[in-house]
């Protein structure tokens, strides 16, 4: 969940809203040891002990029921001790679900904001706390430096204040654990949340935003050549992603940082919008191969500026001035970029003046997400970077990602395996010259697992996608819908909020916060998100079928129908229409819709039919429509192992196999 949207409505954690906050003039500024309410069942005791052990010598302050002396009143003590603590840990197990004392406990935590919430055995939260996602602790070796402190801290620290818990351990500060996830840790504690309080129509983060978080602005282009934008953005966005590799700073992707390319707005109002401390803005003046680049660092607070300076050079040192921007940035907000990020930082680049101004213009058209013209355009440049350096790893990145889009969007049955090929080799490139590059490894997992169906393979690219682009919503994104699709709703769930906290005001990662959801049989949670996709981008496609989808899974075909009908992708309208027309006794609708599907879709809608015929109760046509989606290398086939509307044939043995061939079993 996003730490600033956490805050819009919240009251001060530690305060019950009638008088001051819990802690005590003793206990202030550094010297204060944030303090929580730990929630279990008894049953939990001799795994909790260890965890308790394990958060104090990280310097957390925590009550539990061993603070309870003889004689003195329980409910007495449990109350004072809620009304006192910073936030609520709530620890769900098979017991604990089943206890009306942790219910009540966590519903203290609940009201107040300040509830976090872990899963000892992989028990999901009860009715009423769903929105609260639980931190998986089932596979926890009892180490207090495992990830799952790591996060639990960092979700705690949000309920303090935005402040990391000062670590007491030598251990636990060697290990240097960043405060990097200050805004994501709200949402790995409540992912399922977040679009209830963003959803609102003019929301904006309220509170103080993370010291280390930053915007980098679209940059002006003052060549006196409008055709010249694509350099200055490009300009910006691969300063931005160089600052996004730096561990210990949060960076806010680019779909939200370049809604404010026009705005009237002042820096402190878009700051507040972002729920960022700074703004990065500036220039480029591009004159033959000389560049020059000025730059100003904004204090979101005060709207001054914190730093300013401008380079001249030429173009051939343009990654050189990128990487010594991002270092001056990084140390105005007191974090260093150390060799192993400065060295990730310059991952697939290159040096030739003209392969790099041909990548900036392909993700320009690329990023129109046009037709398909435009799209063969942007690869047409990625292919001139590439002949200019054959060993241009981004180029080759960009390439695989163009023809995995244009398969994807404009592919037919004798174009979308070599475009899938031509895809999964641009990549395998890529990553050859720049495993670093996450980009790169994310290409080839995308192109593995919608191209092949290869659901084994597709997993080492997207893992190592996710550790090394943990600050590139793009690349979250994709990980978090295969983590989702391939039954790892944990990881989903902390890839896309994480995705959603870098990058607020963009469509498409809601849209795919609301695929996350539903893929995890949380129908009811995936529609804030989506209808949050809606308000950012209202002809957004697909986003009103995936709620009709929802709404059918919840017992309400006629409020799924209006969705349907409001879909412009005809795909999916035609495939909702099918379904639900059957549901509402209208058969006559429904055979109309699926001779539409079939008429104007043909088989690149196969998986779209099996759905149909699935919901019709028609098996084995369901099952041979499958088959031939298996054989035609239907993408739809990734939606296979969570996909209710096929959930009637689960029991079959053709499709318990084809599962098993593709590598979800």
């Amino acid at each position: 969940m996003d730490s600033a949207a956490f805050r819009v409505e919240r009251q001060p954690c530690g305060n019950d809203g009638r008088g001051d906050p819990m802690s005590s003039a003793s206990e202030t500024g550094a010297d204060r040891r944030p303090t929580v309410f730990l929630s279990y069942a008894r049953d939990d005791r001799a795994r909790v002990t260890p965890l308790v052990a394990a958060l104090r010598e990280a310097g957390v302050d925590v009550w539990w029921d061993d603070h309870i002396e003889g004689g003195q009143a329980f409910a007495a003590a449990i109350e004072a001790a809620l009304v006192r603590s910073e936030a609520v840990i709530v620890v769900w197990s098979a017991a604990s679900v089943r206890s009306d004392w942790v219910r009540d406990e966590a519903g203290r935590g609940r009201d107040r904001a300040c509830l976090v919430a872990i899963s000892l055995d992989g028990t999901d939260p009860p009715l009423g706390f769903g929105q609260y996602h639980a931190i998986d602790f089932s596979h926890w070796r009892e180490r207090g430096d495992a990830p799952e402190i790591d996060r639990l801290l960092r979700a705690l620290s949000v309920c303090a204040g935005g402040e990391s818990p000062a670590p007491r351990a030598p251990k636990l500060r060697a290990r240097g654990t960043s405060r990097r996830g200050v805004v994501a840790a709200g949402a790995v504690a409540a992912a399922g949340g977040a679009w209830f309080l963003a959803g609102r129509p003019g929301w904006e983060a309220s509170g103080a935003a993370p010291k280390n978080s930053i915007a980098v602005l679209p940059f002006a282009n003052l060549s006196n050549d409008p055709s010249q934008s694509y350099f200055s953005d490009g300009v910006a966005e691969e300063l931005r992603a160089t600052l996004s590799r730096n561990a210990g700073l949060s960076v806010v992707a680019p779909t939200s940082s370049n809604k404010f390319r026009d705005t009237k707005d002042d820096a402190a109002k878009i700051a507040a919008k972002l729920g960022v401390a700074f703004l990065l803005e500036g220039s480029v003046r591009r004159s033959g191969d000389v560049v020059r680049i000025a730059a100003d660092l904004i204090d979101g607070s005060t709207g001054f500026s914190r730093w300013a300076q401008t380079f001249e050079r030429q173009l051939t040192d343009i990654f050189k001035i990128q990487t010594e921007v991002a270092n001056i940035v990084a140390e105005a907000l007191s974090s260093r970029m150390g060799a192993a990020q400065a060295q990730a930082a310059t991952a697939g680049a290159t040096f030739d003046p003209g392969a790099y101004d041909s990548l900036l213009r392909g993700r320009a058209l690329f990023n129109l997400g046009g037709d398909e013209a435009t799209h063969k355009a942007a690869l047409a440049q990625f292919d001139a970077a590439i002949a200019a350096d054959p060993r241009y790893a981004a180029a080759h990145a960009a390439r695989s990602r163009a023809l995995a889009a244009m398969a994807n969007q404009f592919g037919t049955s004798q174009t979308l395996r070599p475009l899938y090929d031509d895809a999964i080799a641009a990549a395998r490139r890529a990553v050859g010259l720049a495993p670093r590059l996450a980009d790169a490894q994310s290409a080839l997992g995308y192109a593995l697992f919608n191209g092949r169906m290869d659901v084994r393979g597709a997993r080492e690219p997207y893992e190592r996608s996710r550790v090394l682009g943990e600050g590139d919503a793009d690349v979250l994104i994709r990980y978090a819908l295969y983590a989702a699709r391939t039954g790892d709703d944990q990881a989903a769930a902390q890839a896309i909020a994480r995705a959603t906290a870098l990058d607020p005001l963009n469509h498409r990662a809601h849209r795919a916060a609301g695929n996350v959801f539903y893929a995890a049989r949380r129908p009811a949670d995936s529609i804030p998100p989506l209808r949050q996709a809606l308000r950012l981008n209202p002809t957004f496609n697909s986003a009103h079928a995936a709620i009709g989808d929802a709404l059918l899974s919840l017992g309400k075909p006629a409020e799924a129908r209006t969705e349907y009908l409001a879909e412009p992708l005809a795909m999916f309208r035609l495939t909702g229409l099918a379904i639900v027309e059957r549901k509402l006794g209208e058969a006559g609708a429904a055979d109309k819709a699926m001779a539409q599907l079939v008429a104007t879709q043909g088989d690149n809608a196969l998986y779209q039919q099996t759905q149909v015929l699935s919901q019709w109760g028609r098996k084995e046509a369901a099952l041979d429509a499958l088959e031939r989606a298996r054989a035609a290398g239907d993408a739809g086939l990734i939606y296979l192992r969570n996909d209710p509307m096929l959930d009637s044939l689960r029991g079959e043995p053709r499709f318990k196999r084809l599962l098993l061939e593709l590598g979800f079993a």
